[in-house]
């Protein structure tokens, strides 16, 4: 039992947050239709109905078919709501058997008023129930100008049918209200909650291509400026080797002095290449905390930056500015946090950078580790830099620690623990 409930609480913190909206917004439409029952159906009518052999099994029936009726919008919520969401077919049938149920309960409430000689107020609620279940449903699966057209037929109907049965004058305009309120409270509680996550899932679906086309864009850059650098180099070395080549089999020793120029321009150009890739590589970390808190802050998230980043070595801000990155991405991704604080202190004897927010489930998601904050330690580690992390009490603390800044060496080794930025972006994008 133990075992199943924190499967469930892990699931649970699996979800993101519009999927758990959804599963809020479902949990409460399946619950509405139970509650009017109880208070507008069942309540009501067990409590004046008489005592007489017709009238109880009259009642009792209608009981019996509103149950009916609740259990069968349940079943079609689901479909009705994918519908609207553009996931599925509407759901034809289901609504014919709610429409079917609905019927029989006020063809029922006319029979007890019949039977009552139309002065049985309390039918009037059971009335406004009556089209509550199917108006949830319908809400869902047909446009709105669609919906108004057949509830107006259906109340026009049922009056009508409380006339034919003997109710008179302001009874009358009281259950053409009642139906009129039931019909607006099944489509507002209904449609109005749909319409919000049909936006809520066409925003993610936004991001997520927003995030795609960020990558696509970077690739583009970086293969166009790369194809700016190289091209003209690969051009002057093919030819300056291919007559390198003819000298040679000549024997004439300029050959040489060619192949030592293809050698200087070779070095150049992995020069020039190296240069292409440190400014794709390298991160302003005042930029990164700015972006960093715009984002958080258009997610919801109460974000508070604090300290200067001015004065730092480019190399330290780099690494400090893919810190604040990553850190960005795991508040993102993790948990329900409502407020982060990212701070930076700068003193004698070292920089800190900490990033610490709340929301952070209880039970951790299962899954592959992640090479997020690995690469983070190696970024670090190049300007001697150290990583920590931990997690408790509902909050998680990230800290990266700098020494004081060291003269910084040209050369190819401070290029070979960072990565790309373009396969950063592939790694970190939805």
């Amino acid at each position: 039992m133990v075992g199943r409930f924190r499967g469930l609480q892990r699931g649970w913190h699996e979800r993101s947050k519009i999927e758990k909206v959804e599963f809020q917004s479902m949990a409460m439409w399946h619950v509405m239709p139970w509650i009017f029952f109880l208070s507008w159906g069942a309540v009501p009518l067990g409590l004046s109905l008489r005592y007489e052999t017709l009238p109880l099994i009259l009642g009792c029936t209608l009981i019996g078919v509103a149950v009916l009726q609740c259990v069968h919008v349940n079943r079609t919520l689901r479909r009705s709501l994918d519908h609207f969401l553009k996931r599925a077919e509407p759901p034809r049938r289901d609504l014919a058997v709610s429409f079917v149920l609905m019927v029989m309960v006020l063809g029922l409430v006319l029979a007890l008023q019949a039977v009552d000689g139309g002065k049985d107020e309390t039918l009037v609620l059971a009335t406004m129930f009556a089209v509550m279940p199917y108006g949830q449903s319908l809400a869902f699966a047909v446009p709105i100008r669609a919906f108004f057209i057949r509830f107006a037929v259906i109340g026009t109907a049922t009056v009508a049918g409380f006339a034919a049965v003997g109710v008179r004058d302001g009874r009358l305009v009281g259950t053409a209200l009642v139906i009129a309120f039931g019909t607006l409270v099944s489509l507002l509680s209904s449609r109005c909650g749909a319409w919000t996550l049909s936006v809520m899932w066409e925003a993610d679906r936004a991001r997520e291509v927003e995030a795609r086309l960020a990558v696509a864009e970077e690739r583009l850059r970086f293969g166009r400026d790369l194809h700016d650098v190289m091209g003209r180099n690969l051009a002057v070395i093919a030819l300056k080797s291919e007559l390198a080549v003819q000298l040679a089999r000549r024997g004439r020793p300029e050959a040489v002095d060619q192949m030592v120029e293809v050698q200087r321009i070779a070095q150049e150009s992995q020069r020039e290449v190296r240069e292409v890739v440190r400014g794709y590589r390298e991160a302003d970390l005042a930029v990164e905390l700015a972006g960093a808190q715009g984002v958080l802050e258009a997610a919801g998230i109460d974000c508070r930056v604090s300290g200067s980043s001015a004065g730092l070595p480019v190399a330290v801000q780099s690494a400090l500015g893919w810190v604040v990155r990553e850190a960005t991405t795991n508040v993102l991704r993790h948990g329900d946090p409502q407020r982060c604080d990212i701070t930076l202190a700068i003193t004698a004897d070292r920089t800190t950078l900490v990033v610490e927010n709340d929301g952070v489930p209880e039970v951790m998601p299962q899954g592959p580790a992640g090479s997020g904050l690995a690469g983070l330690q190696e970024r670090l580690a190049a300007v001697g830099g150290t990583l920590d992390f931990a997690s408790g009490n509902g909050r998680f603390r990230l800290a990266a620690e700098v020494p004081p800044a060291r003269p910084r060496q040209d050369g190819p080794q401070q290029d070979a623990p960072r990565q790309d930025r373009h396969e950063e972006a592939e790694r970190v994008a939805p």
